[in-house]
Parts: structure tokens; C-alpha cells; sequence
């Protein structure tokens, strides 16, 4: 009898545990569902479909795009400012601090944590003392992506008269001025670039072509994703090295050693399904936290425009990429198609055409 008991009691407790656990499991998951899709309605308001399923057939409805009405949502982007805080803070993570390593440490790479890289004299010496933005806040920003669909544009001009301008991968800017702008406060770098742009700055030719280059930004931040994979590393000493030499006038940063993964947990929690940020929906991300109003131009991850007529990768080169590739580390099509649901709501706006003459 008494053992009798003792089972009814256990199996009495077992239950209230079991209806326990599966309410607060269902709590869970609301709470979660409410926080992508109810509360902050970051979800629902970000994206539509967070996979590139869709983008392989019928794309040109979903191209279609202007930015004739559009309006700023300024409570939407603040509300993308703070739920991008969580994740990461680009006053801090823009960039590695000197404080933070000494010459001789060792960094285990980001994407290739097997291998390690050196910290040199010359890096330390280029790493800045305190975030080059830190405090720093802009009504308007312009990011400018690389797209050949900024030719004939007449965007130069536009771009340039937002309060600070981010361009990516060092792309040339003078020959191209009426439709790419020319100023420049915020420069990536990827280290490839030296390679495909500047011959490896083997010669002196290419050495002298690419001070002037630098010699261009005119003490406005030079960003170089260092620490990110191998192989790049004599690039970045190469450059480095320069630097110092002939004591240009450059801002140097070099982004934490967890940026790309918060940028990229960042995305995944608001279900889009990128595989490695590009640079240029990094450059968006960070943005969002020192301006209130950004604009994006020379985003087209597509071989045509919507006039059926070929758009080239890079505006200033013959380079070629595929787009849907499964094998690139970007998913394109689907950034674009994220960043193009966020100009329809207002949290930033997108300029794929040509831009209006003053």
C-alpha cells in the first residue's frame, strides 16, 4: 500500500513537471516569436522571405523598385539601432584598439582559426589609440556600393553632399566623378584588392599608383578586414608599410575580432540567411549606429538591369562574379532583396537609378 502510494506520488510529480516544462517551453517560444514578429515587429517589418529560394525564377516583380514617395521611418530606424546593439556596438567593434595588443601577440584568424597571424610593430603602430568613431553621429550618410549600375547614374554629386560618405574596396573615384562622387570619410580595404587592383605592389609603378590613391582620402578612416583569413597578410604589411613611409595622412581601423560574426548573428536572428556579410551589408550595419539617415547606392547584385540591358559587377573593371553561385561566401541576390524591403518600409533608402539633377 505504502509503496502503492509512493509510485502515485512520483508519477503525480513527474506530470506537474512535464505540463511545467511544456508551459514554459510555450512561453519561450512566444516570447521568441514575439521579439521577430509581434513586440518589436523587427521580423515582419525586415523581410519578407528570408531564404534566395525565390530569387532564381520570376525575379523581375520583385526588382522592380523606385524611390519616387519614399519617407524616412525614424522610429523604425531606431528601433534597427537597438536591436543591432545586442549583437554588436560599431563604435567599439569598428576597429581594434592599440591598448588591446602588443607587437609579437598572436591572433588566431577569424574565419581560419587553425591559423595565426603575427601582431608587427608597423600594424600596433597603425592601430589607433581610441575608435575613429567614437562619438561621432551624422544626420545623412551615403554608402556606396561598387555596382556597374552607377554608370550614367549622375549620382556624384548627391553622394557627395551627404554629411559622411562610405565607399568600399578602395574603388577609383576621379574618372568616375559625375556618377560615383568623390568624397570619401570612410574607405574599406580588403586586402585582395591589393592584388587585383595593384599588382600585388610588386613594382614601383603600382606602388606609386596606389599612394596616390591613399594620398586621396585626405585623412578620412582607411578600414582593412586584417585579421578575417590568411593569405593576405603581406598585402597588409606591404601597405602598412607605405603608410608609414611616406607618413600619409590615413586614419587606419582594423574591425574586431568579432565583428563579422555579430553582424552576421545579427541577420540570421532576423531570419535572413547569409552565409558571410559582403561588404557592403557590413558597411550598412555598422552605419546604423552613428547615422540617422543612410542612403545606399551602387547595390545591383544582378547581370541585367530591368531594361534587360547588361549591368557590369564593378562599375571601374571587367571583373565577373555569379551571383547565385552556392559556392561564393555572399549571398547578393538576397541582401539586396533585405535591403530593398527596408527602403519599402523606410528604414533607409535605396538608389538604383538615376539619381534627379538639382
Amino acid at each position: 500500500m505504502r509503496l502503492t502510494r509512493k509510485r502515485w506520488t512520483i508519477c503525480t510529480i513527474s506530470i506537474l513537471l512535464i505540463f511545467y516544462k511544456t508551459k514554459e517551453i510555450t512561453r519561450s517560444d512566444e516570447h521568441q516569436e514575439a521579439q521577430l514578429t509581434g513586440d518589436s515587429e523587427l521580423s515582419s517589418r525586415l523581410m519578407v522571405n528570408g531564404s534566395d529560394k525565390a530569387l532564381g525564377k520570376g525575379m523581375a516583380p520583385f526588382l522592380q523598385h523606385t524611390v519616387q514617395g519614399w519617407h524616412l521611418n525614424s522610429s523604425l530606424v531606431l528601433m534597427i539601432r537597438k536591436d543591432i546593439l545586442r549583437f554588436l556596438d560599431a563604435e567599439r567593434d569598428v576597429s581594434v584598439v592599440k591598448s588591446s595588443l602588443k607587437p609579437g601577440d598572436i591572433i588566431h584568424y577569424v574565419l581560419e582559426r587553425r591559423r595565426t597571424l603575427n601582431v608587427s610593430r608597423a600594424l600596433h603602430s597603425l592601430l589607433p589609440a581610441v575608435s575613429p568613431m567614437k562619438n561621432r553621429r551624422f544626420r545623412t550618410c551615403a554608402v556606396v556600393g561598387n555596382s556597374g549600375v552607377l554608370l550614367n547614374s549622375g549620382c556624384g554629386r548627391e553622394i557627395d553632399g551627404h554629411d559622411f560618405v562610405i565607399r568600399c574596396n578602395l574603388a577609383p573615384l576621379e574618372e568616375f566623378a559625375e556618377d560615383v562622387g568623390v568624397r570619401s570619410d570612410f574607405t574599406t580595404m580588403n586586402p585582395s584588392v591589393i592584388q587585383r587592383a595593384y599588382g600585388g605592389l610588386r613594382n614601383d609603378s603600382d606602388r606609386e599608383r596606389f599612394v596616390r590613391r591613399l594620398g586621396a582620402l585626405n585623412d578620412s578612416v582607411l578600414w582593412i578586414p586584417a585579421f578575417m583569413v590568411k593569405g593576405g597578410e603581406r598585402h597588409v604589411e606591404c601597405v602598412n608599410d607605405l603608410i608609414l613611409r611616406h607618413r600619409l595622412r590615413v586614419r587606419t581601423a582594423y574591425p574586431s575580432l568579432r565583428l563579422i560574426h555579430a553582424v552576421r548573428g545579427y541577420w540570421l536572428t532576423n531570419k535572413v540567411n547569409i552565409k558571410r556579410p559582403s561588404t557592403g551589408l557590413l558597411m550598412y550595419t555598422l552605419a546604423t549606429r552613428f547615422c540617422d539617415e543612410i542612403h545606399l547606392y551602387g547595390f545591383w547584385p544582378f547581370p541585367k538591369d530591368l531594361g534587360g540591358n547588361p549591368v557590369k559587377y564593378h562599375y571601374y573593371d571587367a571583373l565577373k562574379y555569379r551571383y547565385f553561385s552556392k559556392a561564393s561566401p555572399h549571398r547578393m541576390p538576397l541582401e539586396f532583396k533585405t535591403l530593398k524591403t527596408l527602403h519599402s518600409r523606410g528604414a533607409l533608402k535605396l538608389t538604383t537609378s538615376k539619381c534627379a539633377r538639382p
